[in-house]
């Protein structure tokens, strides 16, 4: 808990540092394009065509909501776009930056979530097209879209426990992110981004191990916000596994990295 203690300190501390980077990255990475910052929300706008026209029109995509498929696929994708990025992002972020780690004194710990930072400019954006999409199809607010608070910070919380661990863990593995590269791919089509296992033919037991994935946690928990009448503390169960995952991937994470941090520079 003392690791814990210790690696909030220094994000907290490092906001500041955390803000310039995430601004300074988000025009370097598209300064030689002609659009610019405008392919953050080109491409996951054009993924987001692609597969409403593959599992939306051509597979018929059963929702399990009254809601058209096209704004119930859209609700969930928005999080897990910014999820898949910052948890990929994240996972070499220090690795990256090995001069900055070995020529200044820096709080290494702040780099994964430099990447949080610089992505979130495109999930709200993701949101509000998400919300004006849903006013298109009748979409409406309800006192439940207030709970997306909680779920907002669910998913904060997440990504930097789940950074923290993947960023130190590429370090002394490097063949980790490639492996987690293939893991995000699966986990896509498992936490019910594009279809409603839930409503599926799949087995009783399998949809119950499914549901215990984080990310479905997030994307369901987005979707609930905005299509459902279920508040978040109706499935305690999921909640309470959910943030033992944070919990855990935290404490290792930290410990990891505190561990090995005086060691990463040998370690590039």
């Amino acid at each position: 808990m003392k690791e814990i203690g210790a690696f909030f300190k220094e994000q907290f501390s490092s906001i500041g540092i955390i803000y310039r980077v995430s601004r300074y990255e988000d025009k370097a990475s598209y300064q030689s394009h002609y659009l610019g910052l405008m392919w953050e929300y080109l491409y996951p706008l054009i993924q987001i065509g692609i597969y409403w026209l593959v599992f939306g029109v051509g597979l018929k995509g059963n929702t399990g909501h009254s809601a058209n498929y096209l704004p119930w696929m859209v609700i969930g994708i928005t999080p897990w776009f910014f999820m898949n990025r910052v948890v990929l992002d994240a996972s070499k972020s220090i690795y990256q930056r090995a001069g900055l780690v070995s020529k200044m004194k820096f709080p290494v710990s702040a780099l994964p979530s430099i990447k949080l930072v610089s992505n979130l400019s495109s999930f709200w954006t993701m949101l509000i097209f998400s919300i004006a999409l849903g006013f298109l199809y009748g979409i409406r607010p309800t006192m439940f879209w207030i709970q997306g608070i909680y779920y907002f910070i669910a998913m904060i919380a997440w990504l930097l426990a789940f950074g923290i661990f993947n960023s130190t863990v590429s370090i002394l593995i490097r063949d980790y992110h490639v492996l987690l590269q293939s893991a995000m791919r699966m986990l896509f089509y498992v936490s019910g981004v594009l279809f409603n296992f839930q409503t599926s033919s799949f087995p009783p037991y399998l949809v119950r191990v499914l549901e215990l994935n984080p990310f479905f946690y997030i994307v369901q928990g987005f979707r609930d916000s905005m299509l459902s009448t279920t508040w978040f503390w109706q499935n305690p169960g999921l909640m309470l596994v959910f943030w033992l995952m944070v919990l855990f991937f935290l404490l290792v994470g930290t410990h990891l990295h505190f561990k090995f941090r005086s060691h990463f520079v040998d370690l590039i």
